[in-house]
């Protein structure tokens, strides 16, 4: 019983944390354009250019 009076209010204050952090990726626009990422996931075009031989 004992550990109860100390498991409570952390897995409360932890509650609290993931929500806080939850409500701020919704004001700071996280979910604004979930389309547009999965796209960006799965397009292949590379604009990068390959890597370069060391023998030149």
């Amino acid at each position: 019983m004992n550990t109860l009076v100390f498991l409570i209010p952390i897995a409360l204050l932890l509650g609290g944390l993931g929500l806080a952090a939850f409500l701020w990726s919704l004001k700071s626009g996280q979910y604004e354009d979930l389309d547009g990422a999965a796209w960006r996931a799965l397009n292949d075009d590379d604009d990068r250019p390959g890597p370069q031989s060391l023998h030149r």
